[in-house]
């Protein structure tokens, strides 16, 4: 979310988070720090929101498959982690939680910093010299995790089926992110 004043009134511009193609995904990801890495994997493996992976107790994680309740919507998500990202995430968790806040090992860390870290890594990255034109967020990562799952299935319905919406309208704009991105960015906006 962005503010301004315009004339001694405040207005508030919402910046939506764009799709980016995955390869983009990956480059961006290794230049970021590795616990915030490691972080949006997970959510781009399970498609949950990023406050709910890092909100993820470390005795849950041990078994590597378990269920997420969701915390915007109250939801209970069943997930699994690949094993070969569970052991990365393993090795570094912390005694409470997977990712735990830098001052107090009892919490866990917050979307914040994963989004300012992100927000880093994407203003310093160029693309054939050019800066990335998309707004990239954490949310990012759960458009990228639906439009690959739309791609996989070809099923709307399982689609919002994964990603626990109630309202078709809502899976179809994370399920064609990419479209609409594209389609946003040749308008020049």
């Amino acid at each position: 979310m962005m503010m301004r004043s315009l004339y001694g009134l405040w207005t508030v511009t919402i910046m939506r988070a764009d799709y980016i193609a995955g390869d983009t995904l990956r480059l961006l990801l290794t230049a970021l720090m590795p616990a915030n890495r490691r972080a949006l994997e997970v959510s781009e493996a399970t498609g949950l929101r990023i406050g709910d992976v890092l909100a993820i107790r470390t005795a849950d994680m041990r078994r590597q498959r378990w269920t997420v309740q969701e915390s915007k919507t109250g939801k209970g998500k069943r997930v699994y982690v690949p094993h070969k990202l569970w052991r990365e995430c393993m090795q570094y968790a912390g005694e409470a939680y997977v990712w735990p806040s830098r001052n107090d090992p009892h919490r866990h860390r917050t979307r914040q910093a994963v989004y300012k870290d992100l927000r880093r890594v994407a203003g310093m990255y160029r693309l054939d010299g050019r800066k990335l034109r998309e707004h990239v967020s954490p949310h990012t990562v759960r458009k990228v995790y639906a439009v690959e799952q739309y791609r996989r299935t070809g099923s709307m319905a399982k689609v919002r089926a994964l990603l626990n919406h109630s309202n078709e309208a809502v899976t179809m704009l994370y399920a064609m992110a990419d479209m609409l991105t594209d389609k946003r960015l040749r308008r020049g906006r």
